[in-house]
């Protein structure tokens, strides 16, 4: 089967890395973009106190699990009309999208639709599946044909656009005339800078009908996350269910202790409010120091990462800014449009934050 797979991007950087790790101060490391800040205490707590479950874990989530999902949805981002049961955990929300145009029993005559732009993990679960994949970003280049799955990611990784309201609208309408599954990666909608983004269940873009979406969401970065594989995905009540059914089969459980952290997780906002900050500290902090340097930062309104560019193929990019230290991923990552980009990720400590700045300038 990995005969069929790309490469794993990141393994590519390892010429570059070594060059960065060779700055007399240290590498600063901007090419993943993994958590660094500590968990919150009383995630910690919730899931330590839950560390007594000899027991298998639901694979439908805990109940008080679920409501917490749609309580967060409602309170955070104004996703109504939402039952409980059309909210299922995952580990972690590369797993689910990885895994789903398998557990949707696609094959090798189904179309799936992924952004021109986007993290690799798309076009990694269609070929797991076997099924076709196709770059679009407007429906007019999907043409007549009638795909079985279209993905949207809004905030974008890796550009950190946002797409409109008007724009999901109109996607959601398509789709459901011709019986398109749309699911739309959310993990970057809680970090909003200078554009508004909202869920493809927002009454606003879907007039309160989920039939037909899904919406996949992590607690890896609004909540420092990642080592604890959490996410979910909410939306349409009978997708859902089918969902959990092949999941059940195949073993695809969050574990108990950490969907109770999850739901200490999505039940307090000062926290998420706290790393929103630190975030927002730190992109106030990089972000002039790239454009001093001559960089052209494209859309990057949401989420955390700079989509930045200086003209010249992206590799050459890299290595300019690993011979200063500074490690970052190629935007040919994402796709052939990425060739003369960058992804610049916000996600390193302040400590370093800061030294990648003086460097720069």
């Amino acid at each position: 089967m990995s005969a069929y797979l790309p490469e794993f991007p990141w393994d590519t950087l390892a010429d570059a890395k070594k060059r960065a790790a060779a700055h007399p101060d240290g590498i600063v490391d901007l090419s993943v973009g993994t958590p660094v800040d500590p968990v919150a205490p009383l995630i910690q707590e919730a899931l330590t106190s839950a560390a007594a479950a000899p027991g298998y874990p639901a694979t439908a989530g805990t109940p008080l699990l679920r409501q917490s999902a749609v309580a967060a949805l409602a309170r955070r981002y104004g996703i109504t009309g939402l039952a409980d049961s059309a909210v299922l955990p995952v580990i972690g929300s590369k797993e689910f999208i990885a895994w789903l145009p398998t557990l949707l029993g696609l094959g090798a005559a189904d179309v799936v639709v992924v952004p021109e732009l986007a993290y690799p993990t798309y076009d990694v679960g269609v070929r797991l599946a076997g099924a076709q994949v196709l770059r679009a970003d407007s429906l007019t280049q999907v043409g007549p044909q009638a795909p079985a799955l279209l993905y949207l990611n809004s905030p974008s990784n890796p550009t950190g656009r946002v797409l409109g309201v008007d724009h999901l609208r109109k996607v959601v309408g398509w789709a459901r005339q011709r019986g398109v599954v749309v699911a739309s990666d959310e993990c970057y909608l809680g970090l909003a800078w200078d554009a508004q983004p909202l869920s493809v269940l927002h009454p606003a873009v879907c007039d309160g009908d989920h039939t037909g979406l899904l919406a996949v969401h992590s607690l890896s970065k609004t909540s420092s996350l990642a080592g604890y594989r959490a996410g979910f995905v909410a939306g349409d009540g009978a997708l859902v269910a089918e969902l959990l059914a092949v999941r059940k089969h195949a073993g695809m459980m969050v574990p108990t202790p950490v969907q109770a952290a999850m739901v200490a997780a999505l039940d307090d906002d000062d926290h998420e409010k706290q790393q929103r900050e630190r975030y927002a500290q730190r992109r106030a902090a990089l972000l002039p120091a790239l454009r001093s340097t001559g960089f052209v930062v494209d859309y990057s309104e949401a989420g955390l990462y700079f989509w930045a560019t200086r003209g010249e193929g992206c590799h050459d990019t890299v290595r300019w800014l690993a011979e200063r230290g500074i490690l970052v991923a190629p935007g040919a990552f994402y796709g052939p449009g990425g060739g003369q980009h960058v992804r610049v990720a916000l996600t390193a400590t302040d400590e370093r934050i800061a030294a990648a700045v003086a460097r720069l300038r």
